[in-house]
């Protein structure tokens, strides 16, 4: 198997977006040992991107836990197109990883989603557990290293290769791990906006709420009032949902991410706020599963990035998604940083746009589908 033959479909592709890369090469060298005398089925693997590590272990029974939804697609692509069937793909938690003896981790960039991934792993995993964890030398940090040894009684580092280094962790803190396991998500409770948030590692801004919602949540009492059915699209932590819940007791609201992490998290800040029973929160890619031409209104903080690169296409696919679902005379309200002009992309692909409100680095447009 080559991993150059590796693709990333179902998500956006483009320049400097690739589905494996020399960190990946190098996770799977520097675990070759480990792999080669673990027993079949105590192989886990955590954030592999779209499948690298996964199938590039050639391991027997490897237990498998993505992020994004699209990245367990391309995984489950990639595995159909190399004849492998051997790969379960589980929500986040000790299934995942329970009784693992080898975990192979994609490194992320959020110090918080490494310490939720952490204490699960030394939580449930064999005693005799060794984490091999790695990454692009330019995202990772020393503060990496101090996260892992809050978890693990030893941590190593590796030689760096092609700008990639690896960390092992070895001697699982189980009773620390499971203390600190317990106390996700956090929360913080805000006055303004009045909603508390919920936050599991590594969701958008964490328990914050950031400058760009703030600013579309101070506008939206003027987002179609009358509309009788809402979609929080690429919800994160739920914050919009929550309040628009709030505020429109009569309106139904869908809360929809690409994220598992996202989605644990925005159900869990509807419950903190009372409207539990009225945001229905789901993982999907954009909104594959809303119907055409159904929606009043659709309020969108579109990421910016497409793992650690720059990238405009999950915007513009998030927009088209949006125009289909909209009924006409139904509105996309949509924040953004301003450096990426959105504006006339909006008009294309969703219909005339006006702006709302603009400060210093964010834009809020409205776009009304004819």
């Amino acid at each position: 198997m080559d991993l150059q033959d590796l693709r990333r479909f179902p998500d956006v592709d483009g320049p400097g977006l690739a589905a494996s890369d020399a960190a990946d090469r190098l996770i799977l060298d520097e675990a070759a040992e480990y792999l080669a005398t673990a027993p079949d089925g105590s192989i886990a693997v955590i954030d592999d991107a779209y499948g690298a590590l996964a199938l590039g272990s050639r391991a027997a029974g490897v237990r498998v836990h993505q992020d994004l939804v699209t990245g367990e697609r391309a995984l489950a692509a990639n595995a159909a197109t190399f004849g492998v069937t051997d790969v379960r793909s589980l929500p986040f938690g000790s299934e995942v990883v329970d009784g693992a003896r080898v975990v192979l981790v994609r490194l992320p960039r959020s110090l918080d989603r490494l310490a939720e991934v952490a204490a699960l792993v030394a939580a449930t995993a064999d005693d005799e557990v060794v984490v091999v964890a790695g990454g692009r030398i330019k995202h990772m940090s020393v503060a990496m290293n101090d996260v892992l040894r809050e978890y693990f009684d030893r941590v190593d580092v590796s030689h760096a290769r092609q700008k990639s280094r690896v960390l092992f962790a070895r001697g699982p803190r189980r009773g620390h791990a499971e203390d600190r396991l317990a106390a996700w998500p956090h929360t913080q409770t805000h006055t303004d906006p009045a909603v508390t948030v919920a936050a599991h590692g590594g969701v958008f801004a964490g328990t914050r709420i950031d400058i760009g919602t703030r600013l579309l949540l101070g506008v939206l009492d003027a987002a179609r009032p009358d509309a009788d059915s809402i979609v929080d699209l690429a919800c994160g932590t739920g914050v919009i949902a929550a309040s628009l819940a709030s505020a429109r007791p009569s309106a139904s609201v869908l809360a929809t991410d690409r994220s598992a992490t996202a989605v644990r998290s925005a159900r869990a800040t509807a419950e903190l706020n009372g409207v539990g029973d009225r945001v229905r929160v789901e993982q999907a890619d954009g909104l594959e599963n809303v119907a055409d031409s159904s929606q009043s209104l659709v309020v969108l903080n579109p990421p910016f990035h497409s793992d650690a690169a720059l990238s405009t296409g999950i915007a513009h696919h998030l927009f088209a998604d949006a125009s289909r679902a909209l009924a006409p005379g139904g509105e996309l309200w949509c924040v953004w940083n301003s450096h990426l002009a959105y504006r006339g992309s909006l008009g294309r692909i969703v219909g005339p746009t006006r702006q709302i409100v603009r400060n210093a680095k964010f834009t809020v447009t409205a776009s009304t589908k004819l």
